[in-house]
């Protein structure tokens, strides 16, 4: 492939931009985790148990998370209820 890659002008990305990208990656990750709220964690387990006596859940399947919207905290739940 890598022949063909040559007569086509394709370059592979080097080892140094591929672990840049994966850092950026990897930092705006981190970034967005610190800034979520300390109650976060707690309030996903409470939700978590409120809905488990109603409906048997996978707990993985629970999602929770802040984002602001026009000045305002938006509290956004997923989860996949089974059929």
């Amino acid at each position: 492939m890598a022949l063909l890659d040559y007569f086509l002008g394709q370059k592979k990305k080097k080892s140094a931009n591929v672990a840049k990208d994966r850092l950026q990656i990897l930092l705006a990750h981190e970034r967005s985790a610190r800034h979520s709220p300390s109650y976060l964690p707690k309030m996903r387990e409470e939700i978590l148990q409120v809905i488990a006596k109603y409906v048997d859940i996978d707990p993985e399947q629970l999602s929770l998370s802040v984002d602001e919207a026009n000045g305002v905290d938006v509290l956004e739940l997923n989860l996949v209820l089974p059929d």
